[in-house]
């Protein structure tokens, strides 16, 4: 007997197939707009890098659009046709660990690819009288609640590095939210708070004016980007490492076809010999993989910071 119900399955993963492989063919045909956080952050700086190459090479206006914290929001709720892609930090997928009611969820994204990663900087305001990671442990020890570092998005990678240190080196310190990086390295510069873990991009442009003074670099090893600044590892906190990925989505449903589009064209604009320099320059190095792998960091990133919301009682707000 013929199985209707099976040929109806068939037909219509036949014509997804199509539809999705005629649409890629077809994309874009209009310009693509990029959602990215506050202004000045380290999502904003790569997108900005990003913007000329890859308008050239997709033949359309690629326009960047700074939303603040909505950014995920509004790219979860956004038509999956490829047009609107979100640029973000780690926030987007560790932000549900501490905070469940938050109006997205990651599977509300399709990965498109890891883009860059750059170490985090411990940065204090010049009128702090710390220059060592010892100094500021025993400082924070001395003047307990009342030390504060800004933390940027909630479940970001500056609020991430601040909760580590606070739980690694026993000190009490005071988190102050601001709506990205961009305003917590503003706040800092200006006095508001007294330190924060932002990427290096976001960062190295103030520490070169003397605006901030970097005491540690959050790699594993001594990194390039900040050359003389010794690693928290080797300031007193063995094992300390924070670092800040940049990756870009598309919502979830997008057709896999343009999924590849985007990720091919994007890989080739961030690897340009100009492009990877003028990121190296301003503290950044390319990373660009599939949409496959990028998934799986993320996952063990989830799996990594789960441990570190247990064993640090952080508690969701």
């Amino acid at each position: 007997m013929f199985d209707v119900s099976r040929w109806a399955r068939v037909a219509a993963a036949t014509f997804a197939v199509t539809s999705g492989a005629a649409a890629a063919q077809e994309f874009p045909s209009k310009p693509i707009r990029v959602i990215a956080a506050a202004s000045g952050g380290n999502a904003d700086v790569l997108a900005r890098f990003l913007q000329v190459g890859l308008s050239a090479a997709l033949g359309q206006q690629v326009v960047i659009d700074n939303r603040g914290a909505i950014a995920p929001a509004v790219v979860a709720k956004a038509p999956p046709d490829g047009y609107t892609l979100l640029m973000t930090g780690s926030s987007v997928w560790l932000l549900p660990l501490l905070k469940p009611s938050v109006p997205w969820d990651v599977k509300e994204f399709a990965p498109i690819t890891l883009a860059t990663s750059s170490p985090s900087l411990l940065v204090v305001h010049p009128s702090v009288p710390v220059k060592t990671v010892r100094q500021l442990i025993t400082l924070a020890k001395s003047r307990p609640g009342e030390i504060n570092f800004a933390a940027g998005t909630l479940g970001a990678t500056p609020h991430l590095a601040g909760e580590l240190f606070k739980h690694m080196a026993g000190v009490n310190i005071v988190r102050v939210g601001y709506k990205g990086t961009g305003p917590g390295v503003i706040a800092t510069m200006a006095g508001e708070v007294h330190m924060m873990f932002p990427g290096a991009p976001a960062a190295i442009p103030y520490v070169k004016q003397g605006r901030l003074r970097a005491i540690a670099v959050c790699s594993a090893e001594p990194s390039p980007f900040a050359p003389g600044v010794p690693t928290v590892t080797a300031s007193g906190l063995p094992g300390f490492e924070s670092m800040s990925p940049q990756g870009i989505f598309a919502p979830a449903a997008t057709p896999p076809a343009i999924v590849m589009r985007l990720n091919q064209e994007i890989a080739k604009a961030l690897n340009s010999e100009d492009v990877k320099q003028k990121l190296f320059n301003a503290g950044s190095q390319v990373v660009t993989n599939s949409p496959e792998a990028f998934n799986v960091s993320m996952r063990n990133d989830m799996d990594r910071i789960t441990k570190l919301v247990k064993a640090a009682g952080l508690i969701a707000e």
